[in-house]
């Protein structure tokens, strides 16, 4: 009987990978695999919840108040984004943990040490911390509501970001050092709508190109960002 090939069919045929060549103990770097992935994708959520606990401290975002709930135990007024933070919290212990186990089970002193086999038993926990965070995000998500007057205002207050769109149509037509030009007129200034109407109207670019600029403003200037946000 050829058992290699007996062994190897029956393995397969139950839906586990085949690994002819081996220590003593069964390589689990596909588990390594899996823990590495679920830590980027958590750190993706990790930067999520830290930008949004951002956002809402920039008065971006406000949440819904929810009867019963407590933001702060002196400040009863305060409506903290307890949501996020939760979120933030526990998708740091998960990662903790499978950033450890990552490593940890890759590792088996002669092939014989079983200190991977009690480390292992917290493989749930790592899932279960995940799904904790998820559960507070989607939770936090739903208590989101926009400020537009307040991202608006921002907008208005910020005429310098057309200063790229400017040195770009400036380099387009062969204009020496636009970049340079636009650096020393805007960097650390705080540049009004008058000011930046003032540059494109002494450019030497033709007049079409001028009436584009004009017809920009902070909140206009999105060049492909909504289709392809769109796409995602």
């Amino acid at each position: 009987m050829d058992w290699e090939k007996v062994s190897k069919t029956f393995i397969t045929k139950i839906g586990l990978l085949w690994a002819p060549y081996t220590t003593q103990v069964e390589p689990k770097d596909s588990m390594a695999k899996l823990f590495h992935g679920h830590e980027r994708l958590n750190n993706v959520l990790l930067d999520f919840s830290r930008d949004i606990w951002g956002y809402i401290s920039i008065d971006y975002f406000s949440q819904k108040t929810v009867k019963g709930e407590v933001g702060s135990s002196t400040m009863p007024h305060k409506v903290n984004p307890i949501d996020f933070e939760n979120a933030e919290g526990n998708l740091d212990l998960a990662n903790s943990i499978f950033h450890f186990l990552s490593s940890k089970i890759t590792k088996s002193r002669w092939q014989r040490d079983l200190s991977d086999s009690t480390s292992m038993r917290n493989i749930g926990s790592c899932f279960a911390y995940t799904l904790i965070a998820l559960s507070s995000l989607i939770k936090g998500i739903n208590k989101l509501e926009v400020n537009k007057k307040v991202i608006n205002q921002d907008l208005e207050d910020a005429w310098e970001v057309l200063t790229e769109a400017i040195q770009t149509v400036m380099r387009k037509h062969h204009i020496e050092s636009g970049y340079e030009v636009m650096k020393k007129i805007s960097r650390g200034k705080n540049i009004k709508k008058e000011d930046l109407h003032s540059i494109i109207n002494s450019l030497d670019i033709p007049t079409a190109e001028k009436n584009k600029l004009l017809k920009l403003t902070p909140s206009t200037y999105l060049g492909l960002s909504k289709k392809l946000a769109k796409q995602i």
